[in-house]
Parts: C-alpha cells; structure tokens; sequence
C-alpha cells in the first residue's frame, strides 16, 4: 500500500514526519512508566507498545532496506512486530504488557535514535520513490496509533477504582442542554461514484473510485446524542429482543449490557461516563460514544430508522456537506456537542461489512497486509473522532472494527 500521487515534496515531507513523531510524543509526556506498560484487554496494547511499534515500522521498511543497516536491537523485530507475517515471527498480542524490557526510557532513546536516522535520509534526499511512500504511509500508520493509544488508554484507566485523570479540562458544557434539533438530508437515488480520487494519500482500502447505485434516501444532519441514548435505556431497550440481531442479543446477555461502555447510574450522581478528564456527569448534548455496531443497530431500529450503509454515508459527506466538528485536541480528548458535522466528535458506525470495492488489489510485499487481510468479520465506521488527528480526516476514510467493539470512540447518525 502506498501513497498516490501527489506525493509531498521531500522537505514538507520531513516536517510532517516531525510533526507525527513529535504529537506522538507529547500524548505521552504525562505518563509514567506504569501507565506505559499495562495491557487492559487482548485488543489494547500499551502506550509504550505503541511508541515502539510505530518506530519499528520506520526501522523495519524504511531503514532495514538498506543492506547495510544494523538494528539498534534485533529483539525489538520480534517484540514490536503487530501483524506482519511477511516480517517473521512475533511476540503474542494478548502478552504485550508482560513485556517490562526493554523500559520506557529504552523505547525513547529507540524512538529517538530511528527518528533521527530516517530524518537524516530525508534531509540528504537519498530515499527512492517506494522508500518516501513508506515514509508517508508510516506517517499516517502512526497518527492511527496515536488515537489507538488514546482508546486503549482510556480503557486502561477505567478499570482503576481511583478513575484517574489523563488530561485536565474543565467542565465546559451544561449537562442538561438541549441538543441540537434533528434535521434531515434528502438524497436523490442514482449513480454516484464513492473512493478515493487520488488527489493525496489514501490507504489502499479506499481504493479505486467507482460506481455505485443509491436509491433515495435520508441521512441525519447530526450524530444521535446521549439525550436520544437514554429515551433508548429508559424505554427498555437493552431488555427487548426484538429490537436485537442474534449476536446482538447474545452479547447483552453474555456481557451484561445496560448502557454504553463507561455509563454508570447512582442514585446521587445520576448518569456520569468515564473521560480521559475523569468520571464526569452525562451531557445530554454531546453525541453517544463507545458503543457497538450491534448496539447501533438495536438503537436504529428502535428509533424506527436505519443505520445508513458506506456508500449512502460518502455520498452524504461529499455532496457539500462535509463539515468538521471536533478532532485530536490535545489538551481536551473528548466530544463537543453534537453539530451537524461530518467528520468529528465520533466514528459512526454504518450498516456496511468491510469488503474490498470493486478491483481493489493488495499491495505486493509485507505492507499488502495493512488492511486487505482484515475484510472478514469487521463492520465499517466513517468520519473521525474527537481523538483522530486533523490531517488523518477524510470523506473516505474506512475505519472498521468487529461488530462488538465497544472501546472506540464510536457512535452512529441515522438513515430512513
């Protein structure tokens, strides 16, 4: 998988790898080596996993093409691989947080020593074309990491009784304001075209543009609010199987499913969540975040609605109605209240199954398992979240998780 064209300049390209590498850095400033290296689930992995995967990544196909390159540690092509069988054998994902060596102080001076080396190539301009694409590809697979980090961080945190605080904010928003009224977008039915136009970098899965046939339809100008959420939870919704798909309603049981993860009620608190800022009360008005696309979809169907697929959802953000709403903001790691954006405050999840489009190929070597190798069992999410970085927002962006993933910031709008 590479980047289209396009491709920056050599020098806009090396700020922006200081810009990925230094945002990286500064999620992280704040955590101690004990908040570095816990693993919470299977599917999280720890803060400092990430910081030294995403370093691998520049090690291992930026750096390691040269023939004479030597590895700053021939353990970490093992510790720090996630996925890559092409690579070699790796270390088990649900055993990264037993990993206490190499420390956290190790993994800076590894991240600074890579970082120095790739920037270095780039400032002497002795990179080919297919090394600067994977330079700009790890570019954009580290701002992924940067909002996995922030999720697995908040899951991380949320199991400690003392709910402890990740980054200061004040509490800005009135809990009890009203959200903004739902409106509706009419979309004529015809054909359209959905995917990347090469205009920049897209992942392969985004890839190639082509036609697609839309009946009428009405997308929802605003993402559901934590105000609908709740008519939802009071009027039974977790209770009725009727309102629930197979493994929906097998999930409820099994899991215990009462709200969206971090909800809880107290008879004196009311409805708080759980933030990176802490345990705060409920905002009626900000859109509905962590839950799944089983509960998405139980949710529409009470509503009387539908999610709406990829396709109807592109077609609604590209037909001037793309507005950003909240991205990765550092300093506050949570939604606003939910406007009428497309791209912002939450994922969204769709009715789509992540499927290639039509003619998509893979990538030949190691990278050609990005993303092609993961299109069974997932569902697709479209637009971006509070804790995406701006410059990785896009109308055709296809972020996908198994239909039981609670733990990202997701949430959906409506279709009729």
């Amino acid at each position: 998988m590479t980047a289209v064209s396009p491709r920056p300049a050599t020098a806009t390209l090396l700020d922006r790898f200081r810009e990925v590498r230094a945002r990286t850095d500064r999620l992280t400033r704040d955590l101690s080596p004990e908040d570095q290296t816990p693993q919470s689930m299977t599917e999280a992995s720890p803060a400092k996993w990430h910081r030294a995967h995403t370093t691998w990544f520049f090690e291992e196909f930026v750096l390691a093409a040269d023939p004479g390159y030597r590895p700053r540690d021939p353990a970490f092509r093992f510790l720090f691989n996630s996925y890559y069988e092409a690579v070699g054998e790796r270390h088990p994902r649900h055993a990264r947080g037993q990993v206490t060596r190499p420390g956290v102080a190790e993994v800076a001076a590894y991240r600074e020593d890579v970082e120095t080396q790739v920037a270095d190539r780039l400032a002497a301009g002795t990179l080919d074309e297919d090394a600067l694409a994977l330079v700009e590809l790890g570019c954009h697979h580290e701002e992924q990491h940067q909002e996995l980090l922030l999720m697995d961080l908040k899951h991380l945190l949320s199991g400690n009784v003392v709910q402890p605080v990740y980054v200061e904010r004040a509490s800005d928003l009135d809990p009890d304001a009203a959200p903004v009224p739902l409106r509706w977008t009419h979309l004529p039915g015809g054909l359209t075209e959905i995917g990347d136009a090469g205009a920049g970098f897209a992942y392969d899965n985004e890839r190639p543009r082509h036609r697609t046939w839309l009946e009428d339809v009405d997308v929802a100008a605003r993402q559901v609010t934590n105000a609908e959420w709740l008519e939802f939870v009071a009027d039974g919704g977790y209770r009725r199987p009727e309102l629930w798909l197979s493994d929906g309603w097998a999930a409820v049981q099994q899991h215990g499913w009462s709200a969206p993860a971090y909800w809880r009620h107290d008879e004196d608190d009311g409805w708080t969540t759980f933030t990176l800022s802490g345990r705060r009360p409920l905002v009626a008005a900000e859109p509905v975040c962590h839950v799944s696309f089983l509960e998405a979809d139980a949710f529409a169907r009470w509503a009387g609605h539908r999610l709406p697929t990829e396709q109807e959802w592109e077609a609604h953000a590209s037909s001037g109605h793309e507005v950003h709403g909240g991205l990765l903001d550092p300093e506050r790691c949570h939604p606003g209240v939910a406007g009428e954006v497309t791209l912002g405050e939450v994922w969204e999840w769709t009715a789509s199954a992540y499927l290639p489009y039509p003619g998509f190929e893979i990538a030949e070597g190691a990278v050609g398992e990005y993303n092609g190798k993961f299109m069974n069992d997932q569902h697709v999410l479209r637009g971006a979240a509070a804790i995406t970085p701006a410059s990785h927002a896009r109308v055709t962006y296809r972020n996908f998780f198994p239909a039981a993933s609670r733990w990202a910031f997701s949430g959906l709008r409506l279709a009729r």
